[in-house]
């Protein structure tokens, strides 16, 4: 097991939502690393199941919670993506359905998040842990 406190972030490839996630998630809940999974629009992939059978983001997740005991994870959305060029309401559904489709993984996060990140490069939460 790794040492520190880690959390898990599937993210867009977008670098300016790199850190803004990072920070936000390291902040709120006291972490010292995040591992992050990142893929174009992973809110569009995650909530319209658009994944092969053997999916890789599933299979990274798993890795971060098994591997470094991450118990937080976040899904994140944010504006101006060109992987999920959609409305923010279009957005803001899918990464509730991210959300959802995570839960149906059934890792051992205590907390599942889902964020937007908007055009101010500021964290919001969508999806707050059940």
């Amino acid at each position: 097991m790794a040492h520190g406190r880690f959390g898990t972030a599937i993210n867009c490839i977008d670098g300016r939502v790199q850190f803004p996630v990072a920070n936000w998630m390291k902040k709120q809940f006291h972490l010292d690393y995040i591992d992050m999974i990142t893929e174009p629009g992973p809110d569009k992939v995650l909530a319209h199941r658009q994944l092969p059978s053997n999916d890789p983001i599933k299979a990274k997740a798993q890795l971060s919670a098994l591997a470094n005991g991450s118990k937080i994870m976040v899904i994140a959305g944010h504006d101006d993506c060109v992987g999920n060029p959609v409305l923010k309401e279009q957005h803001l559904s899918d990464i509730n359905k991210a959300v959802q489709t995570i839960h149906s993984w059934n890792l051992p996060f205590e907390k599942v998040i889902g964020v937007w990140v908007n055009k101010d490069w500021k964290v919001e939460v969508i999806s707050p842990s059940k």
